[in-house]
């Protein structure tokens, strides 16, 4: 017999609700959106990432992010993680600064972890990796 919806064994998902105004927050109110794993996390950090070429403070906090482990957990496609998105858009700033928050936030991850990243990338360094984000 197929598990219903709304049964113990597959229950409802919560209601979403309508998306936050992204564009129109600061660093500092989408990175707590973040932070507190809201339902439109992921888009919160993606306007965070979109700001990072010129934007430092949006870098360092994008870096800071991809260590939650929420974010490493977060799959948007096969391996690539959350946390993987925000340091390939810090690596694609191609910034001083963004390409120096990407080193760090790689050099958290695990080593199983920073070899998939380079794998995915077709990297052999971390530092060889320049991505492109259309």
């Amino acid at each position: 017999m197929p598990v219903q919806p709304g049964s113990a064994e597959n229950p409802p998902l919560p209601r979403r609700g309508p998306a936050p105004p992204v564009e129109q927050m600061d660093n500092a109110e989408l990175t707590r959106l973040v932070e507190a794993e809201h339902p439109y996390r992921g888009k919160a950090l993606f306007e965070l990432c979109d700001r990072v070429p010129h934007d430092d403070d949006a870098a360092t906090k994008v870096g800071m992010l991809s260590r939650l482990t929420s974010l490493r957990q977060a799959r948007l496609f096969d391996r690539v993680s959350l946390a993987w998105s925000a340091i390939i858009a810090l690596l694609a700033a191609e910034t001083p600064h963004a390409r120096a928050a990407a080193y760090e936030a790689f050099g958290a991850l695990g080593p199983q972890e920073q070899r998939d990243m380079l794998d995915y990338l077709e990297v052999s360094a971390i530092e060889e990796a320049h991505p492109r984000i259309s």
